[in-house]
């Protein structure tokens, strides 16, 4: 496990930069704490033996001072300390955060095809906390522990060594507790943070499809399915706590153990006029500061299990590599005419047994209209990923303006095509922003005559809000044609020369489909445009068919 630790802390230890001042001011600031409890109970000594031992009343205020200056220290420091480690940590949080979010930003599609979404989530919010224990606010811990451990057997053994050696003797007990729970507690925070992310997955799913379980009266379904996770997740949940909460009452044992042995030693010196009252119970103060670093060092054993169990959950999204690698310093930036070639192109996806396109081969110019056909599943849509350079061809080449894709830089790449998808993706801002998503800085203007030349600005105007109505989780709030023509305004604004029609009339009605094929063909006007369809009546004027069939009817 500590090998584990190590590892994790070297990967995430680098994400700390840029708080590493605030870190250590805020550690430096807990470290006085216990340099002030360390006077302030040798100060109680002196008291009990100067002025109550003795009743010398006039001994008592300038101890009494100092332990008041002492408490304005401590308290100073350990608020100081406290918001500056936090700031700290949340701070190195939010950095990890995005630093693993932009890494997903990379992945190719089949690694969300593969995984879940509510776990994803899990990942970045639960996950991605956890690790602060180990790495930013863990730190902390152990600095200022280690050195309240140092500090006050140091001084213990200074009051008296023989009572330190007692004490110090029993001290390995924590560490030995704690050793036999670290194991269960790291497989116990394995299995709550897995459940935690099912459960987070069956919500996620069930609320984005809300439509579909009331349509087929599957409540009870989804309800038992949560249930269910709920259960696995309630067990994983009780496992930890078992064990957390018998660790407790284990060290409480020891630590009475300890304190017991030292009161009983301790008591046999004063009868031997070894060490004075005031000493036993400086001793005792120190002995009560000295043992809950050494339980919190034994502890961090379990903090360390959990945190490494969420670490190996981030990683998992960490070592994950993009299906297609950019070069370090693309050879080509621009291309802005919108030739696009294919030659003798063939792709096999990772897993599957024989490829999806073969040998496929075509060639498109600026006002070419380019129509893709084909049955489900003889690789369409796998052109557009190709394109897009989501996946980069098993053999063969794509050219864009006579240049391999892949010497061009991935930004200008994707700045040259605009992709319409057979699902209409929105967003849940308003009509303005979704139209705007097309082209960052566009003006209002800009949105008002895209959505004209979309055919949607009249439907708009009908809207509450207009431009500034919501439309909904997903356009959700919109019918599907007048979503259909919001993606077309959108990508009127993006303006490229490259235009991709994935099956842009499937799911309209005819009257739906006529409606959204007139700024369609607005659109494709002086693009290169590869229409992806499975009906050859949608286009009759195409440029150039190209037909594809499934590699498995061959």
């Amino acid at each position: 496990m500590w090998r584990s630790a190590r590892l994790v802390f070297r990967r995430f230890w680098p994400l700390t930069k840029g708080n590493r001042g605030i870190l250590l001011s805020g550690t430096l600031l807990l470290a006085l704490v216990p340099v002030c409890e360390a006077g302030a109970v040798y100060l109680f000594g002196v008291i009990t033996d100067r002025v109550l031992a003795k009743g010398n009343v006039s001994a008592f205020w300038l101890p009494a001072l100092a332990c008041l200056g002492l408490a304005l220290v401590t308290a100073a420091a350990n608020f100081g300390g406290d918001y500056l480690t936090v700031l700290a940590g949340e701070r190195f949080v939010w950095r990890m955060r995005d630093h693993v979010f932009a890494h997903i930003q990379q992945l190719s599609p089949d690694f969300f095809d593969r995984g879940r979404l509510g776990d994803l989530l899990s990942r970045l919010t639960g996950d991605v906390t956890a690790i602060d224990e180990l790495v930013s606010s863990g730190i902390v811990s152990v600095v200022t522990s280690v050195l309240a451990v140092v500090l006050f057997a140091g001084a213990a053994i200074w009051a008296s060594w023989e009572l330190a050696l007692v004490a110090l003797a029993i001290a390995p007990l924590f560490w030995l507790t704690t050793r036999g729970f670290t194991a269960k507690f790291h497989a116990a925070a394995v299995q709550e943070r897995e459940s935690s992310g099912s459960i987070t997955s069956a919500v996620e799913e069930s609320l984005s499809n809300q439509l579909l379980i009331q349509a087929y009266n599957r409540q009870w379904t989804e309800q038992r399915r949560l249930h269910e996770e709920g259960r696995f997740w309630l067990r994983a949940r009780m496992a930890e706590t078992r064990l957390s909460a018998l660790y407790s009452p284990l060290v409480q044992v020891v630590e009475t153990i300890c304190v017991l042995s030292v009161l009983g030693f301790g008591a046999w010196e004063i009868s031997q006029k070894s060490i004075t009252i005031g000493g036993l119970l400086a001793f005792a103060g120190y002995l009560a500061y000295l043992y809950p670093p050494i339980q919190h060092l034994g502890g961090l054993q379990l903090s360390v299990a959990e945190a490494t169990a969420s670490a190996d959950r981030v990683l998992e999204i960490l070592n994950a590599r993009p299906g297609i690698a950019e070069a370090a310093v693309p050879r080509i930036r621009s291309a802005r005419r919108g030739r696009v070639a294919f030659d003798a192109v063939t792709f096999q996806y990772p897993e599957a047994d024989q490829p999806t396109i073969d040998q496929l081969s075509f060639r498109a110019g600026p006002g070419d209209l380019v129509l893709l056909l084909g049955p489900s599943g003889a690789g369409k849509s796998t052109v557009t990923k190709l394109l897009l350079r989501f996946y980069d061809p098993t053999a063969g080449r794509i050219r864009l303006d006579g240049v391999d894709i892949r010497e061009l830089a991935l930004t200008t790449l994707r700045d040259n095509i605009t992709l319409l998808q057979q699902e209409t993706m929105l967003f849940p801002g308003s009509i303005a922003d979704n139209i705007a998503y097309g082209r960052p800085g566009v003006t209002e203007q800009q949105v008002v005559a895209a959505a004209m030349a979309a055919d949607a600005h009249e439907f708009i105007l009908r809207l509450p809000q207009g431009y500034h109505t919501p439309i909904g989780q997903r356009g959700r709030l919109l019918s599907g044609g007048q979503r259909q023509r919001l993606a077309i305004a959108r990508a009127i604004v993006r303006d490229t020369p490259v235009l991709v029609l994935d099956e842009p009339t499937t799911g309209l009605d005819d009257a739906s489909a006529h409606r959204v094929l007139a700024p369609l063909r607005r659109l494709m006007s002086g693009r290169t445009t590869i229409l992806i369809t499975h009906d050859p009546h949608l286009v009759p004027d195409a440029d150039h068919i190209v037909e594809l069939r499934p590699t498995w009817a061959h």
